[in-house]
């Protein structure tokens, strides 16, 4: 139970509307989190502003208030309902900015409530630029050479001392707002003018660029007591250079050496000790040189953000859940792993299986915008694939985006396409194979690791084999492409045949799909959560939970990717749904491929699905 026995009321504050670089993975966080202080028998009081999400559900919190995440409005509430803590790492950068302006206004000290989850020291060591980079020193932590600018005149006496390309990362902004790579004088001071406007303290840090680097990310957490946990590694397909929401990501980390790995996982450790973080989730940023092996510290986040929400689906690891529990005074080992339901919270997870993250852009939707990826995001969604290797869940990922009806099709492609970042390298970097590219022209033109190339080279190998020298789709041919990734329609458009025909083929060679769980420790404990995904490597036999048969079984479509015009509203939609027929009695299965949303929370529905819709 919480160590306060005062602690008896808590606010939560939400993240407010949708934006690019916050979405509904703020929603997911915290539903999650008012479930769990409740069972806890704490009085939970939820603030937010956005009609469209399950948290503002009148259920989900103790009362809901449906207001402006303004200072004079929280204050007002506040005011009103006296509670003894305000937790604002659930919000996003909204809560966490908001956070900082109630304690800077002495609304909380003259209120006598706490802020859990992260204090204003650590919110700002984390999010402060100059004290992160004074933080990473101590801690002897290599981070790229910069320098904080607080005004015009100051960043550009800087770009005369750090050479061309620099990056702009200003503080305390969402989702990169205001950040960018500028190669010239010309586009610095436009961009340094940006940058120090969207910065809420008008601060900027100008650093050297780590175009080129490897990127990699740890979701950790740390309770009171200084238990430390990697909930997942993730390593970003894209170099350096493109924002982590906007790259295409794999978990776990695939080219790093155990030893580098574990050396990165100790760094973590004493970053996220030294910030001061005891209650809760972070996510730490790294660059690793592709030759060098130089490992440099990017960034923090003292709060959950969209790759925690990606970690937990990836994992089961419900890090909202557990971060709010730890918040309240619980250690993670007094916290049980609801996916198991017999190991503690404390136990790492180990994944055997693959998990890769693609973003969605809505480019053109928006006539006249620019399709270039930088450090500022841009993605409205993001789609999760789960599989055995790097390419069934790659491929499973693509085929989730719901963009390309023959998915990887012939294109023209053209060597800039490769070269800077965009919506449609990922297309391109296949077809630049199909014509006969080397892995080693295009890691020249990408400095997408060499490693990852060659599994798509693989991949279109195969393509250019099967479509030449194959006159008919053999039990062997089809068996090795459902197993390489191939949805059904993709072989029908190789062969010039209907998805029909390919279905009656699988069926009538016995083609067909396992269904493995989810269970955050790679079988070494029996898993108690139906949490499925498909894959074509299994083997049937193995010993598995079987799939509950029920009479009254209901199948509910989820929206899949968030995208404009279609958002959290129908998330919403599929989990009032779920959970009106669960009380008539009826069996709910969830299938969608989106993790950032309520609906593929490990616990919405009876059975749930992570499958391209």
């Amino acid at each position: 139970m919480p160590d306060s026995k005062d602690l008896k009321k808590v606010v939560i504050l939400g993240s407010g509307p949708i934006v690019i670089g916050q979405a509904c993975e703020f929603d997911y966080s915290g539903t999650q989190a008012c479930k769990a202080l409740m069972q806890k028998g704490l009085e939970v009081i939820l603030i937010n502003s956005n009609p469209a999400t399950i948290m503002t559900d009148p259920e989900v919190a103790t009362r809901v208030y449906i207001e402006p995440l303004k200072l004079e409005f929280v204050e007002r509430i506040l005011k009103q309902e006296k509670p003894s803590a305000v937790i604002p790492t659930l919000g996003g950068q909204t809560a966490l900015n908001l956070a900082l302006e109630l304690d800077k206004k002495k609304v909380l000290k003259n209120l006598g409530i706490k802020l859990l989850g992260a204090s204003p020291e650590v919110i700002r060591k984390a999010e402060n630029r100059e004290e992160f980079r004074q933080l990473l020193k101590d801690v002897g932590a290599l981070y790229p050479e910069s320098v904080l600018v607080k005004n015009f005149k100051q960043g550009m006496k800087v770009a005369e001392e750090i050479p061309f390309p620099l990056v702009l990362r200003p503080n305390y902004t969402l989702g990169g707002a205001g950040s960018g790579v500028a190669n010239s004088l010309e586009e610095y001071e436009r961009k340094l003018i940006t940058a120090l406007k969207e910065s809420p303290t008008s601060e900027v840090l100008v650093e050297k660029s780590l175009l080129g680097w490897k990127e990699f990310e740890l979701e950790v957490m740390r309770d009171k007591v200084g238990t430390f946990v990697v909930v997942c590694s993730v390593e970003n397909i894209d170099p350096c250079g493109v924002h982590t929401g906007d790259s295409c990501s794999v978990s776990p980390q695939q080219t790093l050496s155990d030893r580098e790995y574990q050396e990165m996982r100790n760094e973590a450790q004493k970053i996220i000790s030294a910030v001061g973080v005891e209650t809760g989730g972070a996510n730490i940023q790294f660059a690793v040189h592709p030759k060098t092996r130089e490992r440099l510290v990017i960034e923090m986040n003292p709060r959950v953000s969209r790759s925690s929400a990606l970690a937990s689906k990836a994992t089961g690891f419900p890090i909202a859940k557990i971060a709010s529990l730890v918040a309240v005074g619980l250690t993670m080992d007094e916290i049980q792993n609801d996916i198991t339901g017999s190991t503690p919270s404390c136990y790492e997870p180990a994944l055997d299986y693959v998990v890769v993250k693609i973003p969605r852009f809505d480019f053109e939707k928006f006539e006249g915008s620019k399709d270039v990826l930088n450090t500022q995001m841009k993605s409205v969604g993001e789609v999760m694939g789960i599989g055995r290797t790097f390419l069934e869940s790659f491929i499973k990922a693509l085929v989730s985006l719901e963009k390309n009806q023959h998915l990887l099709a012939q294109m023209n492609f053209s060597e800039k396409q490769l070269a800077y970042p965009n919506s449609q390298r990922m297309y391109a970097l296949f077809q630049a194979f199909r014509e006969g590219k080397s892995v080693q022209q295009i890691y020249e033109w990408t400095q997408i690791d060499p490693w990852f190339l060659e599994q798509f080279h693989c991949f279109v190998q195969f393509e250019i084999r099967i479509r030449k020298t194959a006159r008919k789709l053999t039990p062997e041919i089809l068996f090795s492409a459902k197993r390489m990734g191939v949805p059904d329609f993709l072989l029908a458009y190789w062969f010039d045949k209907k998805e029909r025909d390919i279905r009656k083929l699988r069926w009538k060679y016995n083609i067909q799909p396992v269904f493995y769980q989810v269970d955050t420790c790679a079988g070494e404990f029996f898993s108690e959560t139906p949490y499925y995904y498909s894959t074509y490597w299994g083997n049937s036999g193995i010993s598995r939970k079987k799939i509950k048969k029920a009479k009254d079984k209901i199948v509910i479509l989820g929206s899949g990717p968030n995208r404009i015009g279609q958002g959290i509203e129908f998330d919403y939609s599929c989990v009032r749904s779920v959970k009106k027929l669960k009380k008539l009695g009826y069996t709910t299965v969830m299938i969608n491929s989106n993790p950032e949303t309520v609906s593929t929370d490990y616990d919405t529905s009876n059975e749930l699905f992570f499958e391209p819709l």
